[in-house]
């Protein structure tokens, strides 16, 4: 079954770094990419009860400059080269990125959503622009990579994939970690920041759990201890020269206190490797 892509772009530099690292990661898999580009009316709210109709003036120009977008990403992209196994799809639409990306995810059946972590006016001090957060936490329905600005695509040889221990694991959840593993033959690194010197017997049944999914794939498990959590996870992956990060989405998970403002800041790795959201799919 082909793999169902959707590509974010607001036609910037890192949107378009993003679609770049997507199409070499699923370069060997037959995929339909779908690109989708929003765009808003001067003057409107998306969430104001007056809506633009389509005809007026001012609609039209903001329609007509995403088409125009659409036409300079297709070639550029064929600069980049189209592989045969992959279909491309174009959505244009005014509308708020978070909903159209919810709306195409369940009008075209999405796999995966592979995106920027900043757009056209994202400022360089910030790792992670309001629309990639809103997307990386609310987003559910599949899973979400977020590609920094200045990644260079190379094979993701090792992903990292910290954990607590403290919640069980499903299947599901890491199926598409396990996915990008065999297709590009990646380790996936298990880490645990300890805060405690032995794991509860809870935590070890998870660990337990967690080795049995993973059994048909490269991994191995890792701890540290007498370390903070973001900079145990920074200087492991410093070290390591790792090529991304996987975490688990969860209500009042680690990964829900990850993008508090003050650790974004201090998970500086993250303007290097792309992130990959996982969420509980069942």
């Amino acid at each position: 079954m082909d793999k169902r892509i959707l590509l974010p772009t607001d036609f910037s530099k890192n949107a378009l770094n993003a679609i770049r690292y997507a199409l070499n990661l699923y370069k060997d898999q037959r995929c339909d990419i779908y690109f989708l580009n929003t765009y808003q009316i001067h003057g409107y709210s998306i969430d104001s009860m007056m809506v633009p109709e389509p005809g007026e003036k001012f609609y039209e120009a903001a329609k007509k400059r995403s088409l125009e977008g659409f036409e300079r990403l297709g070639e550029i992209l064929k600069l980049h080269g189209q592989s045969a196994r992959h279909t491309y799809h174009t959505i244009s639409t005014y509308n708020s990125l978070l909903y159209a990306i919810k709306s195409t995810i369940a009008k075209e059946d999405i796999d995966i959503v592979v995106m920027g972590t900043k757009g056209a006016t994202g400022s360089s001090t910030i790792l992670f622009g309001t629309n990639t957060v809103d997307t990386m936490q609310k987003v559910t329905e599949c899973p979400v990579i977020a590609v920094p600005e200045h990644v260079v695509f190379t094979t993701p040889k090792e992903i990292i994939f910290p954990t607590d221990y403290t919640t069980g694991f499903k299947r599901k959840e890491i199926r598409y970690l396990k996915e990008i593993s065999k297709l590009h033959g990646s380790f996936i690194r298990v880490l645990h920041i300890k805060e405690a010197p032995e794991l509860s017997r809870t935590q070890e049944s998870n660990k337990t759990l967690l080795e049995a999914i993973l059994e048909d794939v490269n991994h191995s498990f890792h701890m540290l201890g007498n370390i903070k959590v973001h900079k145990g996870i920074a200087a492991f992956v410093e070290s390591r020269g790792s090529d991304m990060i996987a975490f688990v989405n969860r209500k009042h998970s680690f990964f829900g206190n990850m993008f508090s403002k003050p650790l974004v800041k201090q998970l500086g790795y993250h303007s290097r490797i792309p992130v990959l959201v996982l969420n509980d799919y069942s």
